[in-house]
């Protein structure tokens, strides 16, 4: 079996373990593991659940399923507190990001995002728009680093939409600033010229610390995988990236062990379908971030594949799929989970830091990958088509047999 590696930096535990009173720990409803008696109490974790719009409920709660059986096998314990965010506090609250739902995010172990956003809420203002609570909690959580690997696995390398020689072996991760940039930066808003037009304007901008915390991210990272970091910037063109780019060429010198060079948007646009496999470690502001990161996520088949995790300096993380909210297929029992169940192994390996419990879910993904169970956006001929749920359970079956196996 191929060994999946998310290659993310392991970052230090944000909050103590946490123990509750309960001397066992008890078996989710799937399955038919017992309830086993420790002679320790199990380790507790807070984990908020923000499902979302669109399928995001779908995935999450696939995700939860295989978080709980997990649990079960390593005498751990999760307690979830599911709260309202985009369009679905939209109609609940009227905001994207109620108050309550970012208080109960900040005081979690860590945070599980399904999706947001829809047609529904097209129409609405922009302080009305689901994606506006999206960014509003990644400020609020001061997040600032989002991590995201774009790994081909064997079993997909027929889906990558690339030529096999192109695909095979590619395994980057994009470092993608999340909480400054034209994103963030003021002034914006509407307005008419001296025409008497109207206009719309953002503000790209970039303080020397909002570079210098990130582009460390990215050098940690890059010396975890393979010592290899590209810049991508637009320095040429934009004050915001020449500033960039002085700034981390400047940290380099912290890092003389990690090859540094630096790339141009359009040209690393270009350089990800051409030649993928040149990259391992790219750092990029936040809107270039947005764009890669999704071209990236096409080398491996589909954007239903790919975890995210974002990061700040103390907190809780965020954890995600890149995939969007995915409106049209939204309660068919189209969608695929298997993005936001890596996310969930994301969560444990550097979240809470339990690197078995990862293991076990990682390796479920493969063997159920290895059975040939697909999706439908991973569809090929000779593969078993399931859904949403089917899929789910397949890798619960994954799981429990590593269970059986080990006994």
């Amino acid at each position: 079996m191929a060994s999946l590696q998310l290659n993310l930096k392991p970052f230090k535990i944000l909050t103590p373990f946490k123990y509750s009173s309960s001397s066992s720990s008890c078996t989710p409803k799937w399955g038919k593991i017992q309830c086993a008696a420790t002679s320790n109490p199990p380790k507790s974790y807070n984990i908020t659940l923000l499902p979302g719009d669109g399928i995001g409920p779908e995935v999450v709660s696939v995700a939860k399923q295989v978080l709980n059986l997990t649990a079960s096998l390593e005498g751990i314990e999760f307690k979830y507190q599911e709260m309202p965010v985009g369009g679905a506090a939209l109609d609940l609250t009227g905001v994207p990001l109620p108050e309550e739902t970012l208080s109960v995010a900040k005081q979690s172990d860590a945070i599980l995002l399904g999706a947001i956003g829809g047609y529904k809420w097209d129409a609405n203002e922009k302080h009305l728009k689901p994606e506006t609570g999206l960014l509003q909690l990644r400020e609020g959580l001061g997040v600032f680093a989002n991590l995201r690997p774009a790994t081909v696995l064997p079993q997909l390398i027929d889906s990558s939409t690339l030529k096999r020689e192109v695909a095979q072996g590619v395994d980057l991760m994009v470092v993608r600033e999340l909480t400054g940039g034209i994103y963030f930066g003021k002034p914006r808003g509407f307005g008419k010229n001296e025409n008497g037009d109207e206009i719309g304007f953002n503000t790209e901008v970039y303080a020397t610390y909002e570079i210098d915390r990130i582009a460390r991210v990215a050098f940690e990272t890059a010396r975890k995988r393979r010592g290899k970091l590209c810049s991508v910037d637009k320095a040429n063109v934009l004050e915001a990236s020449m500033l960039w780019r002085k700034r981390v060429t400047m940290m380099a010198s912290e890092y003389p062990d990690v090859e540094l060079t630096h790339m141009y948007v359009d040209n690393a646009a270009m350089q990800l379908i051409r030649d993928p496999k040149q990259f391992d470690t790219i750092v990029t502001n936040n809107i270039f971030g947005d764009i890669l990161s999704d071209e990236a996520s096409m080398l491996t088949g589909s954007i239903g594949m790919l975890p995210s995790a974002s990061i700040g300096d103390s907190g809780p993380g965020l954890y995600e799929p890149i995939h969007g909210s995915a409106p049209d297929i939204a309660g068919q029992d189209k969608a695929n989970p298997l993005a936001t169940v890596l996310s969930v192994a994301v969560l444990l390996k550097y979240g809470l830091q339990e690197e078995v419990a990862a293991k076990r879910i990682e390796n479920a993904v493969l063997e159920t990958l290895d059975k040939g169970f697909r999706t439908g956006d991973l569809f090929s001929t000779g593969m078993k088509l399931v859904g949403c749920k089917e899929m789910g359970e397949q890798v619960l079956k994954s799981i429990d047999s590593q269970r059986l196996a080990a006994v």
